[in-house]
């Protein structure tokens, strides 16, 4: 099958630069999923989602004699510059008619936008902590308890975050969310405890990965930050799959990140983000609608512990991709 994975690396390929830009990101993930898609004997092409992605698909991927696909994309497109950058390739290919891995453009703007996010679960009635929208910081907290969490509103990776101990450094931090990313600020109360990610796979029937544990030890600052993710930290916090949790929080953990993705309507596989507070209730902090497949990323390393191999991952996404897309899987 020829599979195209659509990157955002090279980020000149617009025709103008406008609104916030999306971090560059290293090359090595996107190679290694096409080296394990290679191993099952796909034909690959690595290209960039850009304005000329639906040429470049045209040419490697023409529909048959009967306008049928005859290619799928392995989405993993973070979008180049602009709002819910997410959903800028998806939104060309169902635009193009080409198929592809992942959520779709709704999907991932559901789960991109925190706030919507949270309140498409709370309305679920999954507990997620209680929070305030922000533009200026002088808006009333309402019954707000600190310390509380900053950040942007619509942004991955952890950028901006902040944690914020006292009301009169409020303003500050939200202005810093306003200036730098030009978005709302969503401030919300901090869950001191375990963090706990659960990570799902699949469409109809799902998957639900080992818990993995982000075990932050003696740190003062008990927040997975940027720096963390990208390991620019000398003590960054260790991951713990599967984490030691009791069968009952481990039930109640799959049951609400099951619900997580269904209210969010993504597909395919995804990851969602927990706080376990001192009495053991588990709040949802996010979802994350296309969680990194870099090797030491927390969704590769908890599928490894549900015994897949890195190739076997790989290759299982496209395969629920390609079942949702055409009713079977992958011959």
């Amino acid at each position: 099958m020829r599979i195209a994975v659509v990157r955002n690396h090279d980020h000149s390929g617009v025709i103008n630069r406008f609104g916030q830009p999306s971090p560059e990101e290293s090359d090595d993930e996107f190679k290694s999923v096409a080296a394990a898609l290679q191993e099952r004997g796909h034909e690959i092409l690595l290209c960039e989602g850009d304005k000329g992605l639906l040429a470049t698909l045209g040419r490697f991927m023409p529909p048959d004699s009967q306008a049928r696909p005859s290619g799928v994309v392995f989405n993993m497109a973070n979008g180049i510059q602009g709002e819910c950058r997410y959903t800028h390739v998806p939104a060309m290919l169902e635009m193009a008619g080409v198929p592809y891995t992942g959520s779709s453009p709704l999907g991932h703007g559901l789960a991109l936008d925190k706030v919507v996010a949270k309140r498409l679960i709370r309305d679920g009635g999954v507990p997620t902590p209680n929070f305030r929208v922000m533009r200026r910081g002088t808006e009333s907290i309402g019954g707000l308890r600190f310390p509380v969490v900053v950040k942007p509103r619509q942004e991955t990776m952890s950028f901006g975050l902040q944690l914020v101990h006292e009301p009169a450094r409020l303003r500050q931090a939200v202005e810093v969310v306003a200036r730098q990313y030009g978005q709302d600020a969503l401030v919300e109360e901090y869950i001191e405890g375990r963090e706990i990610y659960m990570a799902l796979l699949g469409n109809e029937e799902l998957e639900v990965l080992p818990p993995l544990e982000i075990d932050f030890g003696d740190r003062e600052t008990r927040l997975f930050t940027w720096e963390d993710k990208m390991c620019m930290t000398v003590a960054g916090p260790h991951r713990i799959c599967p984490a030691q949790i009791g069968n009952s929080l481990a039930t109640e953990l799959r049951d609400i990140a099951v619900a997580t993705f269904r209210a969010c309507q993504c597909r395919d596989y995804a990851r969602i983000d927990f706080r376990i507070d001192r009495s053991g209730k588990p709040f949802v902090l996010e979802i994350n609608s296309m969680p990194t497949l870099g090797m030491q990323g927390t969704y590769v390393l908890a599928a490894m512990a549900a015994g897949h191999s890195y190739s076997g991952l790989v290759n299982r996404i496209l395969d629920v991709a390609h079942t949702r897309l055409f009713g079977i899987g992958i011959p």
